[in-house]
């Protein structure tokens, strides 16, 4: 977030307000997958196990919903796009974006 700033965004914190079925659901509709919002470099992920078997999206909506963890971050939603991460290339997109 510190590359791309955090004015003109609406912060929500996790820990406090675990996200919702309705937020999962409605990212869900606009990146097509529940893997595309899986966080694979969650400790839970390997310490439980998670990344020797296959996974259904039914699978990675429950643990996105059970522990915040599982959920990729930051998300940042600009003109209805969801842009997943804080890799380079996502936050160059990001800035491209903000730029239009």
């Amino acid at each position: 977030m510190k590359e791309t700033g955090t004015e003109g965004f609406e912060l929500y914190d996790l820990k406090d307000n675990p996200i919702d079925e309705e937020t999962v659901d409605n990212l869900h509709e606009k990146t097509g997958s529940f893997e595309t919002l899986f966080n694979k470099r969650a400790q839970k992920f390997r310490t439980e196990g998670l990344n020797q078997q296959p996974l259904s999206e039914a699978q990675y909506r429950n643990l996105i919903l059970k522990k915040y963890t599982f959920l990729k971050r930051p998300i940042y939603i600009i003109d209805d796009e969801v842009f997943l991460g804080n890799s380079k290339k996502n936050v160059a997109h990001i800035k491209t974006k903000l730029s239009e």
